[in-house]
């Protein structure tokens, strides 16, 4: 299956963002038994690119690798085995490096502006970021001139607005903290929360 078509069936894109790289192991690793099939990486996260690494033995799983904001970070990532890059701003040169070593780019945008740069470069699914600054009208607003793109808003994304986003028109969702809140002895409960919530709005829509 294609990178583009794997995150869109899943709809919910894990991300770790950890002190340590054992608690970020540890989360990666928590939210694929708990059914979590695409997976980011944050390059924030220490031996981020070893986790991608062991992560992407997993042939079920789709992993990336995030906070990516240099062509080097594109390099690394596509050497320890990640199939997309997700950045929190729109970065023509790391847009660019992505797609020239066949990766999937997600660069962060919020503005029309951003939308139209990011797409001039390459850019395969467009990042709402950070989501709960802007809100899901924001979202539809957006779409209107730029019709037909793909969209995965990221960050502060709660159970309460899955619908409201889904409604609006995205594709999938970025969550992070949401998912890791409580620890990794709660990871399993918040992703069965939001597979659900996410279930349930995709057959609304």
């Amino acid at each position: 299956m294609k990178t583009v078509d794997a995150l869109l069936k899943h709809k919910i894109m894990g991300l770790v963002r950890s002190n340590d790289q054992a608690t970020g192991q540890a989360m990666a690793e928590a939210m694929v038994n708990a059914g979590i099939r695409a997976i980011e990486i944050t390059l924030t996260t220490p031996g981020a690119l070893d986790i991608v690494e062991k992560m992407s033995q997993n042939k079920e799983l789709t992993v990336g690798v995030g906070t990516v904001i240099s062509k080097e970070g594109v390099k690394g990532a596509e050497k320890a085995g990640a199939k997309f890059i997700v950045s929190p701003n729109t970065d023509t040169d790391v847009i660019e490096k992505t797609k020239s070593l066949d990766m999937v780019s997600m660069p962060g945008v919020a503005t029309a502006t951003e939308v139209g740069r990011a797409l001039k470069a390459g850019a395969d699914i467009l990042k709402l970021f950070p989501a709960s600054t802007y809100g899901p009208a924001h979202l539809r607003a957006l779409r209107d001139p730029y019709p037909g793109q793909l969209w995965c808003p990221t960050g502060g994304i709660s159970l309460g607005t899955v619908d409201d986003w889904f409604a609006a028109g995205a594709n999938l969702i970025g969550l992070g903290g949401p998912l890791t809140k409580g620890g990794v002895g709660k990871v399993s409960e918040n992703v069965t929360a939001f597979l659900n919530a996410v279930s349930s709005a995709s057959k609304a829509g």
